[in-house]
């Protein structure tokens, strides 16, 4: 199955020099971390609260508690592993054609996998700050505390994740469209291209091959030169290596 697809797919990262990927959340689900957006992900389950209201920044700063009970059972997924995608990319980044990951993901996977140059749009689970003195703390120290992780200074440590409400990492988004306009081709994966303005970086990228891997139909048309309607580990997974 999906022979022709990865064959054209072959010859269009064997043909490219400078290839930027571009992901969301499809890319980890098969490492076992839900999709916010699909039929069975968390903004389909029952709470008294919508995970839009609690994972946004007004909801953090009343109610941290329960913002942090429900951050730390759903959104840490501190065991999951990299799959066949996130190791195929850091691979390809090793052999030199590929020059950056452009994620809208926060589990930090591709780092795990090998990925040196990975832009996280939505920032990571694994940078806390104290709100106070701005000390760091890992996501260990995060998932296992108790209610609220305080510093020793008695602030609220907060994840350096981007939540509703909030804007995007200015130098963050300049690097990644600076690395999408760059480049000679853009692999779009695991990303229904509905969450702004994410989607929208889409629109700055010029080069030569344009390819989609996403299990459904993505939100907006962008004229791929090649759409692969299914997971994108088990694309990925059968990408011969790279010289």
């Amino acid at each position: 199955m999906y022979e022709k697809e990865i064959e054209k797919l072959q010859q269009i990262i064997d043909d490219s020099k400078s290839i930027v990927f571009f992901g969301g959340a499809g890319v980890s689900t098969e490492s076992g971390i839900p999709d916010f957006r699909s039929a069975d992900g968390l903004y389909h389950q029952e709470y008294k609260y919508s995970p839009e209201q609690i994972i946004s920044h007004s909801f953090f700063l009343r109610y941290p508690e329960a913002f942090y009970e429900f951050y730390k059972e759903k959104m840490m997924c501190l065991t999951a592993k990299p799959n066949s995608a996130h190791l195929k990319l850091a691979e390809i980044e090793k052999s030199g054609k590929l020059k950056a990951v452009v994620t809208q993901n926060i589990d930090g996977l591709h780092q795990e996998a090998g990925s040196k140059k990975v832009y996280e749009l939505h920032g990571s689970i694994h940078r806390n700050y104290c709100m106070k003195c701005r000390k760091f703390y890992d996501a260990e120290f995060v998932k296992s505390t108790e209610g609220i992780p305080l510093c020793d200074c008695g602030g609220i440590v907060k994840p350096d994740v981007v939540l509703y409400e909030e804007g995007l990492d200015q130098s963050v988004i300049e690097r990644a469209l600076m690395a999408i306009s760059s480049a000679d081709t853009l692999i779009i994966g695991g990303t229904s291209l509905v969450v702004y303005p994410a989607a929208g970086f889409v629109d700055y990228f010029h080069g030569r091959h344009l390819v989609v891997i996403n299990k459904s139909e993505t939100g907006r048309n962008v004229n791929a030169e090649l759409v692969i309607n299914a997971p994108i580990g088990e694309i990925m997974g059968r990408i011969k290596s790279v010289i």
